[in-house]
């Protein structure tokens, strides 16, 4: 083939490359403009769903719903506030007895109810008392047999006597039968005492209580043979009534405390139940200890109460509340409202739908109010909930107002009911 005929035929393979390369260019220029198109019309719409939600709303825009945080307020009062120390205790009994027998023998009757409450004095068992009866007249008979001998005694030195007198007998045998005498006088003395030991163990064969209380599990059953030595003893009788409340409190805030108590004034102590909800009891501090431990920087007190109605036991773990004073007029919010960076406290005020950050001064706090001594006026609004999306001057809605929900506004463009279904229809 000749060289013309080679290049007549490259010819038409060119242009089929070119046509393809102008194909493939016009196929993209395509899709981009349908592209472009279909997003103008998605921001044209998105636009007129924005523009229908503004004029629904009144004229305010969604963007500004948005910003409102819904909160629950509550308003600033003026009330009497007081101050207490919080502690953890424990009930201490003033008494506690175990009761033991103070003789050996046969326990032959328990006198007692388990959780009964006794008077000191009260029978409380009884051990066999022959044994002791029959020791009591032993001791009595031996002292009628020397009682008996110190009379005989006591003639014959009357007797001797009337003979040294008339010269008729020695000194000697006068002074030795006078020596006799009181040989067989402390001779006397000695049954008497047998006689009175003797009386003593027949009346430690019925046990007594010692202290007015109430009285424990019983330890010892009926036929048993119970000595002195006996560990457990009989029963416990533990004193209820009054009791005290040993607690702790950190040594740097004993000092108001200490300077009340030198004052003699009169400190009321609560206790309640380990929950720190129930009130058990009402009472008065009795005692402060001496020093102040080391290993936990706290000191003990010690209160004391009537516990009339038998709410306090011993060992009962308790929640004490200490009255030191009692602020008079004074403003107080919730604790809930306080808030703390590195400048120091605020609280949120609302004016007019709109959050401000009010600078302010606390005095006492506790679980549930708190003081505001400066920064704050009463009956001002305070934030106590919804903190999360709030800012100083945001927008805020309220929907709690000092404890009672706030009724929703209505929407001033309603939807008529047949828009709205006819607009379900269609979607």
């Amino acid at each position: 083939m000749s060289q013309n005929q080679q290049q007549e035929l490259s010819v038409p393979k060119n242009n089929r490359r070119v046509y393809l390369l102008i194909g493939f260019v016009l196929l993209t220029a395509a899709g981009a403009a349908i592209y472009h198109f279909k997003s103008t019309d998605q921001q044209g719409d998105a636009q007129k769903e924005a523009n229908a939600g503004n004029k629904g709303s009144g004229g305010r825009g969604r963007h500004d719903e948005e910003q409102a945080a819904a909160v629950s307020v509550e308003s600033a009062t003026v009330v009497d506030f007081p101050i207490y120390l919080n502690g953890l205790g424990t009930v201490t009994a003033l008494r506690t007895v175990t009761v033991r027998p103070r003789v050996e023998g046969e326990l032959v009757k328990v006198a007692f109810t388990e959780g009964q409450t006794v008077k000191a004095g009260d029978l409380l068992a009884e051990i066999d008392p022959r044994p002791f009866q029959i020791q009591l007249q032993q001791t009595q008979g031996q002292l009628l047999r020397d009682e008996a001998l110190l009379k005989n005694a006591e003639i014959d030195r009357e007797r001797y006597q009337t003979l040294l007198e008339q010269d008729s007998i020695s000194a000697q045998q006068t002074k030795t039968q006078e020596a006799q005498v009181r040989q067989y006088v402390g001779t006397v003395e000695m049954d008497k005492a047998q006689v009175n030991n003797a009386r003593l163990q027949l009346t430690y064969a019925r046990v007594t209580a010692p202290i007015s209380g109430r009285v424990g599990l019983r330890q010892v059953d009926q036929g048993n043979i119970v000595r002195a030595s006996d560990p457990n003893g009989l029963v416990v009788i533990t004193q209820l009534q009054p009791i005290s409340v040993v607690f702790t409190l950190p040594e740097d805030k004993i000092q108001s405390v200490i300077q009340r108590w030198r004052q003699n004034q009169a400190v009321a102590v609560t206790a309640y139940d380990r929950a720190g909800k129930t009130k058990l009891a009402e009472g008065k501090l009795l005692a402060i200890d001496n020093q102040i431990d080391a290993t936990t920087g706290t000191l003990k007190f010690k209160a004391q109460f009537d516990n009339s109605a038998l709410t306090l036991f011993a060992n009962q773990f308790v929640n004490v509340q200490m009255h030191l004073d009692t602020l008079q007029k004074v403003t107080q919010v919730a604790s809930a409202a306080i808030q703390n960076d590195t400048q120091g406290a605020f609280v949120y005020v609302v004016k007019e739908n709109k959050a401000q950050v009010r600078r302010i001064t606390l005095g006492p706090v506790d679980a549930e109010r708190a003081v505001v001594l400066t920064g704050l006026a009463p009956d001002e609004t305070v934030v106590v909930e919804g903190f999360d999306d709030l800012s100083d001057g945001g927008l805020v809605d309220v929907v709690i107002k000092d404890g009672q929900p706030v009724a929703a506004k209505p929407d001033p463009n309603p939807k008529p009911e047949g828009q709205f279904q006819k607009r379900n229809r269609r979607s």
